[in-house]
């Protein structure tokens, strides 16, 4: 079968099965392209939590789909392949977590939602790229403190702390994106020369060096955003962000051109999810292996600081 004719199969079988499919903008495009939603991890949280269908396919990584299966007890929530997962939510576990949490007693603990539904069980409140800058100022305010405790990415709580100048205590300092870490002030500054009338957008889990030479930095929603809402004059924009983004772009704006930073910027855990993937596990919603269920006492306790999240957003 075609790419193509798989994608028809899937679009048949969801109606029949009346299953939501969520996919994050860093999947394959043949992904993207047959998914009810579509967004970051922000927007996907949110939806996740509307989503009337007893079955829910999260194309993304197995963060996702757990913080999926927290604000969906009763449903049942399923990842195409249950080895797509995130290297940065390694960087901190839950028994990392509660030594930070002892040797700084009196401050808050913000979790960016790249990590594993036991280290969420054990914070204050979860964060997105999106909202990160937000959460750090609002939970600072209500613990009266000048610092927070933040993980699992040491660049997110650099950039938070940037903006917020509130301090940030990284859980650990080594914590990082493979693909956004890669992306260097030197890719930049090449990038703007190749293309002097690009704009440039990058993560805000780049290193600084890299934030304070681009345009705009942002989340995957925000970067889409931008482009979408940018003038008719503005044709040209160098992205540093997964390659997967700039495909989705590409396609819903023709008329603007796209430079990626550097060669090489996939997520091949994110990739990990194919079409064919998604169109198996259709026709075997019940197939056990691909379930993604959190355990309900560790549910019940991370549900807790996802909400926050959701109610400072």
């Amino acid at each position: 079968m075609s790419v193509k004719q798989i994608q028809e199969e899937v679009i048949k079988l969801k109606k029949e099965t009346e299953t939501t499919i969520l996919a994050h903008y860093y999947q394959p495009i043949e992904v993207q392209e047959v998914a009810d939603h579509l967004g970051d991890s922000l927007g996907l949280s949110r939806l996740a939590k509307e989503a009337n269908s007893e079955y829910i396919i999260f194309a993304g990584v197995d963060f996702m789909a757990e913080t999926a299966s927290i604000l969906n007890q009763d449903k049942h929530v399923l990842l195409p392949n249950p080895e797509s997962c995130c290297p940065m939510a390694a960087f901190l576990t839950p028994e990392k977590m509660k030594n930070y949490k002892k040797e700084y007693l009196d401050l808050p603990t913000v979790v960016y939602v790249n990590s594993t539904a036991a280290v969420k069980a054990e914070s204050d409140v979860c964060c997105t790229s999106s909202n990160a800058v937000k959460v750090v100022k609002k939970i600072s305010s209500e613990f009266n403190s000048d610092a927070v405790l933040f993980g699992p990415d040491a660049n997110l709580a650099d950039y938070a702390e940037q903006i917020s100048k509130i301090k940030t205590i990284k859980m650990p300092e080594e914590g990082h994106c493979y693909v956004h870490s890669q992306i260097k002030p030197e890719h930049v500054i090449q990038s703007k020369k190749d293309h002097p009338n690009a704009k440039v957008l990058v993560h805000p889990e780049c290193i600084r060096e890299v934030r304070n030479l681009s345009d705009v930095v942002g989340s995957t929603s925000y970067m889409y955003n931008t482009v979408k809402n940018s003038s008719s004059t503005e044709k040209e924009f160098i992205i540093g962000t997964e390659s997967g983004l700039m495909e989705r772009m590409a396609q819903d704006f023709p008329d603007k051109r796209f430079y990626l930073v550097m060669n090489k910027l996939v997520c091949y855990n994110m990739k990990k999810n194919t079409i064919e993937l998604v169109k198996y596990v259709l026709e075997h919603l019940d197939e056990k292996m691909f379930e993604v269920k959190v355990p309900s006492d560790i549910a019940k306790k991370a549900l807790i600081p996802i909400e926050r999240m959701l109610e400072f957003s």
